[in-house]
């Protein structure tokens, strides 16, 4: 749990900005709603329960410009916690007009150790900078290529909107901690996952690197999958993380859309995985 963690980490924050870039480059941000929250369970190894993750999306503005603050809060829970203390929140800043990630933060602890990053995108430039709080000589600067980098958590929850068919594929830019990675996301299979909800139809999603030498989570046979339910809403009701020395599985326990305006609370609905 030690060595994962950060990487899980990295992949949700990473996941963030893939599915603003699947839609395509420049294009109006549509991944996620203003006010909407999805809750997964992470199950690591002999753990069903191990953490939790929130991700939520709400509509701001920043420098006169209309943009999304993406969350991810991530948290060690249960006997895994009493073992490893993990809290971490991420956020991704994303200008609504064009999809285009113009901010990556994160802040928390991870046993002993504080975490604490900043990425800015600075497009007129074309370079992006890493600052790294507590790990100053990770800082750098580097050249944003050909195309709109994006996360991957919002890649994969946008998927519910890729009507797709076996073999369908689509290649997006990916931001990964404090690199960038070119992938294709392929509709691998179609398979029947158990949910909190019951049994949910599925078509499952398999992003990889194809172009480069695989590096980053998907290194030494690292390997991410996600499961979206074929009924609407169209949910991403499960996703994987599998690493040489372990797999994280995230089942979705909740899933809501608050209006603005309106409590949470008041407009809870469950996931509804048929």
């Amino acid at each position: 749990m030690d060595r994962s963690a950060p990487r899980l980490r990295r992949l949700l924050l990473a996941s963030l900005a893939l599915m603003a870039t699947l839609s395509s480059a420049a294009a109006p941000f549509t991944a996620l709603k203003d006010g909407e929250r999805f809750r997964y369970r992470t199950g690591w190894g002999i753990f069903a329960h191990a953490g939790e993750v929130i991700i939520e999306a709400h509509r701001d503005t920043l420098e006169g410009r209309s943009i999304f603050r993406i969350t991810t809060q991530i948290s060690s829970r249960g006997v895994v916690r009493g073992l490893y203390t993990f809290d971490n929140r991420g956020e991704l800043v994303i200008d609504e007009a064009t999809g285009r990630i113009l901010q990556a933060a994160e802040s928390g602890r991870a046993g002993s150790k504080k975490q604490g990053t900043l990425t800015v995108f600075d497009y007129e430039r074309g370079v992006a900078r890493h600052t790294d709080e507590e790990r100053p000589h990770r800082n750098r600067e580097f050249t944003l290529p050909q195309g709109d980098p994006i996360d991957l958590i919002s890649a994969l929850i946008e998927t519910r909107e890729w009507r797709a068919q076996i073999g369908d594929r689509r290649e997006a830019l990916v931001y990964f901690g404090r690199d960038l990675y070119p992938i294709v996301l392929r509709a691998d299979a179609k398979e029947t996952v158990r949910t909190p909800s019951g049994l949910v139809e599925t078509l499952r999603l398999v992003p990889s690197m194809e172009r480069e030498e695989p590096r980053g989570v998907f290194r030494r046979g690292g390997e991410i999958k996600v499961w979206v339910s074929e009924r609407e809403p169209r949910l991403p009701v499960q996703m994987q993380l599998k690493l040489n020395f372990g797999s994280a599985l995230l089942t979705l326990v909740e899933h809501r859309v608050s209006p603005r305006g309106t409590s949470a609370a008041g407009t809870a609905a469950p996931a509804q995985a048929r």
